[in-house]
């Protein structure tokens, strides 16, 4: 076979380039018969000189260079985008001083081409990520407080700095064409861009607390009106640097784009979500088709004048944010950009950065960027807490905001390395910058961290709990959790068991907790105030329905407000304890994370849930109970208990705090005539009592209703069992509990008592105690259902 001669490869210094506007981007190479290298591109004796290998090997040493300063920097709470930038500066200055053979081998200057190349189109999926993770409809809802910190944090530091700029170029004489590129750092430095900010607040776990919502919501203001600016002006401009048919065929495609966009390509949209079934997945072809077609639109974008990016940032828009097309988008896509493309975009970038070029008082340019930075920066900072104080913010929060929304990122680094390409920036500018950008990526988190503390907003709150709080006539606040539509059920029952027939009143804040996925920010909605869904499916439609129906049916006795809280599955506890304080709950009820089978066995086991559930026990300001349905509780139907039927309803008694909070929540419950009590007291036979005197004392108290010297109510009832150890006591427990529908137990953490003795065993799930624990193990035969109470921590 005749050999065909191979066109040089990426690397070699005599390559042939097919340069375009925006990209070096090499002609690939004939494919050549004769073995593996010849087919990527063999030349040279060095298998790194050809393209594919070199590749590969620039990819593992800038990801190897980057986690290496992330594993000492994370230590110290700084982000990973500061270890990329580092990893890029590693790779640009201090390798090369060392090796004299390095940048020839691995990082020569053509072959970054085909590194910027691959990094080129991540930063384009990035974008159309970017897109579709940002819900547009929620800048109508954003209050006037983030509108205005969102509208000022812009304008008013672009008005700073480009005083600054004209200021600074009739000092030191700089001409129109340096001023340009002032003007790009200006403008830039002016915007805060929502993807840099969502990407802080989620690295600092404030993504969904007060301070960050509002500082997403201030971004989110920000980016639109920056869009809308950045691409008027990249227009504008395009009209002295290009005949003016040539600007206005520009134009009218770009508005013809963004009229499909709107007009044909949403709609698309919203009908692959009507034809998707709820709690299915999307058509894997719908999926393909729209990542196609995002591609597309970068060349699109490239044709009517505007940045690649432009198109697929505009495409992800029309996108409906969320399940079941956002984040099955997000979930296809997002490993790939986050874990590969996104540090390469970075690192890459950083690599054209030389240190030694930065020389502020010896060039003019130089010295007008710096001064000009500062000013926006400082500007930045002021407005952005102008609002925030206005509306009684303290001063920490406020200050706090002003460095979030000052921060930059990734987006900055590439717009800045683009303007570096198209010779909009010069190489001394752009290495000041991306030292700029490293110095903030520092500094701004660990600020953040001193001044916000999520926590803050406990202090001076006062034990919140049923048996203080909640009198026996009283209104009984209470916030129930829903995990998954299977959690309805139990909670329900257990919410028409605690309401009496007549004489109080029981409130149900219903929060139903969704995870975060194909979302940029988190959401909070609450039911009562909204006046229309946030989109045409609701997030909890069953969960609104199914409570509006409990509320019908227990009118006069039960009030309901329905939430629903978008967030990360690590911060959900932030939610459920927020809520939980502003609505003065007195308990929190959250459903067990394992499910069982009608014959007993494990159905599934949500780790993620049981995380929650500790968090919320160690954090939440007032009373918890964990809700373990064992089948029973979840059969009856809410119309049962109306008519007449008995609940069986089961106390186990063994002293102590959660145990007296437990007991007073069942003494209400004994309240609704269908609802029949047995309090079992286990007291050791010997008076050996590892409980003080106080402890006695208070036990004593809350038994005394139940006793039969002071129990009026025929359906209550009251036993004594005498134990010497734990195993006796379970025995009893175990003969006892099948006869009921729910059990109710205290938690008793850590807490050592004769009647538990020698059940240590029993330690399965912390989060429920020992008794608790021995209360869902399967040994244990029936099907009633159990809730662990535990009164508020003293410390929260």
């Amino acid at each position: 076979m005749t050999e065909l001669n191979p066109r040089p490869f990426v690397g070699s210094e005599n390559q042939d380039y097919n340069l375009s506007s925006r990209f070096c981007m090499p002609i690939p190479p004939y494919v050549n018969s004769n073995g593996i290298w010849q087919f990527i591109g063999k030349a040279g004796n060095h298998p790194w000189d050809a393209s594919l290998p070199r590749l590969e090997l620039q990819i593992i040493v800038a990801f190897s260079v980057t986690h290496a300063c992330h594993f000492v920097l994370k230590r110290f709470g700084i982000p990973i985008i500061a270890s990329q930038i580092t990893g890029g500066l590693i790779l640009g200055q201090a390798i090369p001083g060392l090796n004299r053979y390095y940048k020839h081998v691995l990082f020569s200057d053509t072959s970054l081409g085909t590194l910027d190349l691959v990094a080129t189109f991540g930063y384009i999926l990035f974008q159309f990520l970017t897109g579709v993770k940002m819900d547009v409809s929620m800048i109508q809802k954003t209050g006037k407080k983030s509108l205005f910190t969102g509208l000022l944090t812009l304008l008013i530091p672009f008005l700073l700095g480009a005083a600054a700029l004209e200021k600074m170029s009739r000092i030191l004489g700089i001409g129109m064409e340096d001023k340009m590129k002032l003007w790009v750092v200006t403008v830039v430095h002016s915007l805060s861009r929502f993807p840099s900010i969502a990407c802080l607040v989620s690295d600092l776990r404030i993504i969904n607390s007060e301070l960050g919502r509002l500082g997403l919501s201030c971004a989110l203001v920000s980016e639109m009106i920056g869009l809308i600016l950045t691409r008027s002006a990249i227009w504008i401009s395009s009209i002295y640097h290009a005949p003016l048919h040539s600007a206005y065929r520009n134009l009218g495609i770009m508005v013809v784009y963004l009229l499909a966009v709107v007009f044909v390509v949403r709609p698309a949209m919203l009908w692959v979500v009507k034809q998707t079934p709820e709690g299915k997945p999307v058509n894997s072809l719908h999926i393909h088709n729209i990542i196609m077609l995002a591609l597309g639109a970068g060349y699109i974008s490239d044709l009517f004048g505007q940045h690649v990016y432009f198109g697929p940032f505009v495409f992800g828009l029309a996108v409906p944010a969320g399940p079941p097309l956002g984040s099955a988008l997000v979930e296809k896509l997002d490993p790939m950009v986050s874990g590969l493309f996104i540090p390469l975009v970075v690192t890459s970038a950083s690599m054209r950065t030389n240190l030694s070029d930065i020389k502020l008082l010896d060039d003019n340019l130089a010295k007008s960027t710096a001064v000009i930075v500062a000013v926006v920066v400082l500007a930045k900072v002021a407005t952005t807490m102008i609002p925030p104080l206005y509306c009684k913010v303290p001063k920490r929060d406020a200050f706090a905001l002003a460095l979030i929304m000052s921060t930059k990122g990734i987006v900055e680094i590439s717009t800045y390395n683009i303007s570096r390409n198209i010779e909009s920036l010069t190489d001394q500018m752009f290495s000041f910058l991306t030292v700029e950008i490293l110095v903030t990526a520092i500094i701004i988190p660990i600020l953040v961290k001193f001044l916000y503390d999520p926590s803050r907003k406990y202090a001076g709150y006062q034990k919140r709990n049923i048996m203080q709080h909640s009198k026996a006539s009283g209104e009984l606040r209470i916030l129930a959790c829903i995990y998954r539509p299977d959690n309805i059920p139990a909670i329900i029952k257990f919410l028409q068991a605690s309401c009496p027939k007549r004489g109080s009143l029981v409130t149900v804040y219903v929060l139903h907790l969704i995870d975060l996925r194909g979302r940029a920010a988190p959401l909070f909605i609450s039911h009562k105030m909204q006046k229309k869904t946030v989109s045409n499916r609701s997030y909890s439609e069953n969960v609104i329905l199914s409570f509006k129906l409990f509320e019908e049916k227990n009118w006069g006795t039960a009030c309901v407000y329905p939430f629903t809280a978008i967030s990360p599955p690590k911060l959900m506890h932030e939610d459920v304890c927020m809520l939980a304080l502003d609505k003065l709950a007195s308990i929190v009820v959250l459903p067990f994370h394992r499910k069982w089978f009608i014959d007993g066995s494990i159905e599934s086991d949500d780790n993620t849930k049981r995380a929650l559930n500790c968090s919320v026990l160690e954090r939440a300001p007032c009373s918890v109970g964990i809700l373990i349905d064992r089948g029973r509780i979840g059969r009856f139907i809410s119309s049962e208990l109306s008519l007449g039927s008995s609940f069986r309803v089961a106390m186990i008694f063994l002293g102590g705090s959660d145990d007296r909070e437990a007991l007073t929540l069942a003494k209400r419950m004994s309240q609704n005539t269908s609802i029949n009590l047995t309090v079992f007291r286990f007291i050791v036979k010997s008076d050996e009592m590892i409980s003080t005197n106080w402890e006695k004392v208070l036990d004593s108290e809350v038994l005394k209703e139940v006793k039969p010297e002071n129990n009026f109510n025929q359906r209550v009832k009251y036993v004594v069992e005498m134990v010497n150890e734990g195993q006796e006591t379970l025995a009893k427990i175990q003969s006892v509990v099948p006869k009921y529908d729910l059990v109710m137990v205290g938690r008793r953490d850590n807490t050592e008592t004769p009647q538990t003795s020698g059940l240590d065993r029993c330690r399965e799930f912390p989060e429920l105690g020992i008794v608790g624990n021995c209360l869902v193990t399967e040994d244990l035969p029936g099907r009633y259902s159990v809730l662990v109470v535990q009164q508020q921590q003293t410390t929260v």
